[in-house]
């Protein structure tokens, strides 16, 4: 399957024995995160999504978008592009093609940055213990 215009590929990779990542994965959760940046185009297309409701459903959307003062095709779009980008970025397995991957290692490999504001924040008792 190809990536999405939002990033969400179904390509997997398979993680051998041996290297960085599987050293990292032996010690603590692994989260990445690829983002693809959506292709632009100059003209703005739409495309109809037909979704069946029932009576009930429906008013509850129209009292919805009524309150946050919008038409109910606007109030669906919005909060159903909300819920779908929280549900792509809780993902908790991420493919990396198979060409990306010895520069991921790499990246993985790569010794922690220090990050002189963190480390203060860290040095700092929790304000719950003050």
């Amino acid at each position: 399957m190809a990536t999405s215009r939002y990033g969400v590929d179904a390509r997997a990779t398979s993680v051998g024995s041996k290297g960085a990542l599987s050293r990292a994965l032996t010690t603590s959760l692994l989260y990445v995160i690829v983002i693809h940046q959506p292709e632009q185009s100059s003209a703005m297309s739409s495309l109809v999504l037909s979704v069946r409701l029932s009576e009930e459903e429906r008013a509850l959307l129209e009292a919805a978008s009524s309150q946050a003062r919008t038409n109910v095709s606007d109030f669906v779009r919005r909060k159903a592009l909300e819920a779908a980008e929280i549900d792509v970025l809780e993902r908790r397995i991420v493919a990396i093609p198979a060409k990306d991957w010895e520069r991921f290692e790499a990246w993985v490999a790569k010794p922690a940055r220090k990050i002189a504001p963190l480390n203060e924040l860290a040095r700092r008792p929790p304000t719950w213990r003050k």
